[in-house]
């Protein structure tokens, strides 16, 4: 075993300069990729757990203004930073600082009249919540990116090392396994090395555009429930039951 990495890494080291630029780019975008598979599996697993945490107080709360203050203490939750977002347009708003309850019956002081402060909610939480979509989101176009290109720069180093073979065989004029190994040997490490780096990386983003796509569910079902509450509670029409 140690004989065989010894060898791979000889191969690497007195492979062709191109070969060797292959590789190093290779390397590249393997440790960016893995770098982004870390951080991003991270962060989507502590916001999903802090939103189920908020979601499941904010059902719990006597008010807007209690489930405002969780919200506050739960920076990496994306439906809390929307929450948040939320309720302080909804203050500017009502220019109230309370509960549902107390919006409500402030509600004939709001400098928009229902409807139109219905559909100025509807446009903040769209926004809002696309903002986060979209934050969630960072980086892991990449992976898609190294997925994609990754086997074909293998391939361009397979290609090369190929060549390098047929040229050795020329200068040699003689196509023994001395003269061919070496080009060979550098193409099938170039193009290992393009599948090493496109494999997981194809696989995360897979996996992370679920989470994104789970996300974003979660987004639109509380912005829906907000905005109930908001409709029925805050700008309900006047005269109403």
């Amino acid at each position: 075993m140690a004989h065989e990495s010894i060898s791979i890494l000889q191969t690497i080291l007195s492979a062709s300069l191109v070969v060797k630029l292959v590789l190093i780019i290779l390397l590249g975008f393997s440790a960016t990729s893995w770098t982004i598979i870390i951080i991003k599996y991270r962060v989507i697993s502590r916001s999903q757990k802090e939103t189920l945490l908020f979601i499941d107080t904010f059902w719990k709360s006597k008010n807007l203004s209690d489930a405002y203050s969780k919200a506050r203490q739960l920076h990496e939750s994306y439906v809390a930073r929307v929450f948040r977002h939320v309720y302080l347009e909804l203050k500017r708003l009502t220019g109230s600082g309370g509960s549902a309850d107390t919006l409500a019956s402030q509600n004939g002081g709001a400098s928009l009249d229902n409807r139109s402060g219905v559909e100025h909610m509807r446009r903040t939480l769209r926004k809002a919540t696309s903002e986060e979509v979209s934050r969630m989101a960072q980086l892991i176009p990449f992976l898609a990116t190294a997925g994609s290109t990754a086997p074909f720069i293998g391939l361009f180093g397979t290609v090369w090392g190929i060549m390098t073979s047929f040229q050795g065989i020329a200068n040699k004029g003689s196509a023994n396994l001395a003269v061919v190994a070496p080009g060979i040997a550098e193409a099938l490490i170039a193009t290992a090395i393009g599948l090493g780096v496109a494999i997981p990386a194809v696989i995360a983003y897979n996996y992370f555009s679920q989470k994104i796509r789970v996300i974003d569910s979660d987004l639109q079902n509380f912005s829906s429930d907000i905005l109930n509450i908001v409709e029925r509670d805050i700008f309900r029409p006047r005269g109403g039951i």
